[in-house]
């Protein structure tokens, strides 16, 4: 049978050793999650088996003709082509092979038939020919339009230069020529991380089909599940592996940790009184021996480790104020950006106690309608009014540019904690992925992703009786969304959210508001209820327009319906080339950062107090400046996505 087998692999980073011995075999049809705590070796691992890492030692033997496709986490760009003249580099593999073939050819014509090499080269010949065939190079167009649609581009997105789109969707093309590549075995580092739910439910599709070998790592629960069939669990270097989807994974690895924290309380007392008499004792020359025999006992004794992604942290609320029963009231609220109005006529009642999910489809306006409940924006028509003492409290992916403080990542969390909780900050810092030395740095230096979950947990630790929560789960492993999935669970306050993570929709949602372009739709049952409800339906194709925007929008003034058309045109055109200008201001501000900071690098700038305030004043306003470019070409983007058919 086919197969990725990996023998014996080692890898050491100077004193620690990360990989010891690792055997596996991804065998083709084989569909596995590779799982551990952060920093267990999972990406080097998958990089190892790609052949882009080398090893200290071991074997990875792939069979004869096979190939292998990696998709990293991130860091993916694509400049100098169109979106599907990009998608096509996924067939320049099989275009060697033509190549081959034509050469193959050519030496046909100078031979004779007679001549020993004619079988040779007709049988190398009928080999490639049908793996061309089996490819579906001749078909690649429809499976270029199958595949980047699956992924959430839209037809008008083909011609669009590849460097025009953003990060996530950067790593959607790239996500995209994999898939395409039809390779025997795929390696995807979470792939489902820059993914809405429609393009997730796609990939888990394409997977399921999937006729090769597939690895891949994810913390999104509910994919794994439906997608894998076994689960290798990277920790303290080794790999073990347990049969069955995620889910069961978890449940024996349940009764595993409870023995190995049985037997981890055992040790640990066993340590103690060790040291106690080592400590008592040291002293006594007459205890000399008996010290030292069991100083060399601690020595050699092979301690037990609880892995990190198995620890549990429970996290409760501070006790919010008490509001009104009635929480928010939307009376005929919409929202119009210039020509494009992204909804209208929304009426909605919550009240307290509720955990509401915003769905939809990209760019039929859940997070503008997140940022009009927590007030960062104003409705073009209509009213939204909140109940008697609400007091909200708001979090989005962009809401990190409000970590400005020049302290410690513990110092930030202190400062606005209440007093009550302040003994469990450690913990809690460690359920959102900030372990060991990653409390005391400082806020300036954190990623986009570590301000993010710093963010989050600020507000959850300030006492508010209404979350409004636009995609929490973002830059979240899998423990720390149960963290906090658990603690929204108990939360007695009122919870408006948007996430793109199944299980955590399904975990939560007690009712759900669609956004569609027809119109807001109200679901009173959770997200299991509002998928059984909405998997019947079918859009009528008179309902809506080429952009999915209602005819009788278009149809509005009288215009006909070419007229309307000629006019989306003008505005998507209009909108592109603000896109476009917006990230050229933005790439512009980047490099003058970037000079900025090699400046205040040289030794004459730092160590000179004033110079060094003056560029350090004008690195913080681009940094404004850019914050505030980001803005606008988010709300560029989006008006560009529900314009898109």
């Amino acid at each position: 049978m086919s197969s990725l087998q990996l023998s014996g692999i080692q890898l050491a980073f100077g004193d620690r050793v990360l990989l010891k011995g690792i055997t596996y075999n991804l065998s083709k049809g084989k569909k596995a999650a590779l799982t551990g705590g952060n920093g267990t070796g999972k990406s080097t691992l998958m990089k190892i088996m790609a052949g882009l890492e080398k090893a200290d030692g071991g074997t990875i033997i792939l069979s004869r003709d096979h190939r292998v496709a990696y998709l990293p986490q991130a860091g993916l760009v694509h400049t100098g082509n169109s979106l599907k003249d990009e998608a096509e580099h996924a067939f320049d593999h099989i275009r060697n092979l033509i190549r081959e073939m034509e050469t193959i050819e050519e030496q046909l014509q100078g031979v004779e038939k007679e001549d020993a090499r004619v079988k040779d080269l007709l049988e190398k010949h009928h080999y490639l020919s049908e793996a061309v065939m089996e490819s579906g190079y001749y078909h690649r167009d429809e499976r270029i339009e199958t595949v980047l649609k699956g992924l959430g581009f839209s037809r008008t997105d083909f011609s669009r230069p590849a460097e025009h789109f953003s990060g996530g969707w950067q790593m959607r093309i790239a996500l995209a020529k994999v898939l395409l590549e039809s390779p025997d075995f795929l390696l995807l580092d979470e792939p489902t991380n820059y993914l809405d739910i429609e393009a997730r439910d796609w990939l888990e599709g394409f997977l399921q089909k999937f006729s090769g070998g597939v690895l891949l790592v994810s913390h999104d629960r509910y994919f794994l599940d439906v997608t894998v069939s076994e689960v290798a669990e990277l920790f303290n270097g080794k790999l073990e592996i347990f049969k069955g989807n995620y889910s069961g994974y978890l449940t024996k690895r349940e009764a595993d940790m409870a023995d190995l924290l049985k037997r981890y309380e055992q040790q640990q007392e066993e340590i103690t009184r060790v040291e106690t008499f080592i400590n008592r004792f040291r002293a006594q020359a007459t205890k000399a021996t008996q010290v030292q025999s069991r100083v060399k006992y601690l020595e050699k004794l092979e301690r037990i480790e609880i892995p990190e992604s198995m620890k549990r942290i429970h996290f409760r609320f501070p006790p919010p104020p008490h509001s009104g029963n009635k929480v928010l009231t939307l009376e005929n609220v919409g929202r119009r950006y210039g020509d494009l109005q992204v909804f209208s006529g929304l009426n909605l009642e919550v009240e307290r106690g509720e955990k509401l999910l915003i769905a939809g489809v990209n760019g039929a306006g859940k997070s503008t309608l997140m940022r009009l409940l927590a007030g960062i924006d104003t409705p073009t028509e209509g009213t939204i009014s909140l109940g008697t003492d609400v007091k909200p409290g708001y979090f989005s992916q962009d809401i990190d540019a409000a970590l400005e403080g020049t302290g410690t990542v513990l110092d930030e969390l202190e400062a606005s904690s209440p007093t009550a909780l302040i003994p469990t900050l450690r913990s809690l810092l460690g359920a959102f992925l900030f372990r060991g030395d990653d409390i005391y740095k400082p806020v300036s230096v954190l990623s986009g992703g570590e301000k993010s979950r710093l963010a989050l947990l600020k507000l959850l630790l300030h006492p508010v009786n209404l979350l409004i929560l636009d995609e929490p789960t973002n830059h979240l492993d899998m423990t720390s969304k149960d963290v906090l999935m658990d603690a929204l669970k108990g939360y007695p306050g009122t919870l408006i959210f948007v996430s793109h993570d199944r299980y955590f929709m399904e975990g939560l949602a007690t009712r759900v508001l669609e956004m569609n372009p027809r119109g807001p739709r109200n679901f009173p049952g959770g997200y299991a209820y509002y998928l059984w409800k909405i998997s019947g339906e079918a859009d009528s194709p008179e309902d809506t327009g080429p952009a999915g925007i209602p005819a009788a929008a278009q149809d509005s003034a009288g215009k006909t319906a070419r007229e309307e058309e000629k006019r989306l045109k003008a505005l998507r055109r209009k909108l592109e080339k603000q896109e476009e200008e917006l990230l050229e201001q933005i790439e512009a501000l980047d490099r003058e950062n970037a000079r900025l900071e090699l400046e205040l690098a040289k030794p004459e700038v730092y160590s000179e107090g004033l110079r060094a305030k003056e560029v350090q004043d004008k690195i913080k306003t681009i940094h404004h400046r850019q914050e505030e470019l980001s803005r606008q070409w988010e709300e560029t983007a989006e008006e560009l996505a529900v314009l898109d058919p």
